[in-house]
């Protein structure tokens, strides 16, 4: 039995969960900047659509390439995406779609590639297991959901 199907599972309520949360969110809560430098809760979500993208690339080439190299400049990816500006439906609707498909890596992800490495690191080698990258992940997107439904 593959030792991460309860994270895939959990990320799958979290995801099912935060979307009935999300209709408490007015269109104005979700544009609204703390401060300018500071993402707006839209932004935040579109950070874990990028989340989201890098990780399921991640865990798939990692399958079959040892040690790749992927690194996620989330700065970037947020402001080159310009969430902003973005309809909240549309971004509700691809981070939705997007931890379904990462659900359905991780379910497929055969036992013994769970300790495949993945070199994050930008400067340095940062070298990671598949297995870390899953309970990263789900532990990324719980801090994230919290700051977006608090």
């Amino acid at each position: 039995m593959n030792s991460v199907l309860a994270i895939k599972d959990e990320i799958l309520l979290l995801v099912n969960q935060a979307m009935i949360d999300f209709e408490n969110i007015t269109e104005a809560a979700w544009n609204d900047k703390p401060q300018p430098h500071k993402w707006s809760k839209k932004e935040l979500l579109g950070h874990l659509i990028d989340s989201a993208s890098n990780n399921i690339r991640r865990l798939i080439v990692s399958q079959y390439e040892q040690e790749v190299k992927i690194i996620y400049h989330q700065d970037e990816w947020v402001a080159y995406q310009n969430y902003q500006s973005v309809n909240i439906a549309e971004v509700k609707s691809l981070w939705k779609l997007l931890n379904y498909q990462i659900s359905r890596v991780i379910e497929n992800i055969p036992e013994e590639k769970l300790q495949n490495t993945c070199d994050t690191g930008k400067g340095k080698t940062e070298l990671h297991s598949l297995s870390f990258y899953i309970e990263d992940y789900l532990v990324h997107l719980k801090y994230h959901l919290n700051q977006i439904t608090a």
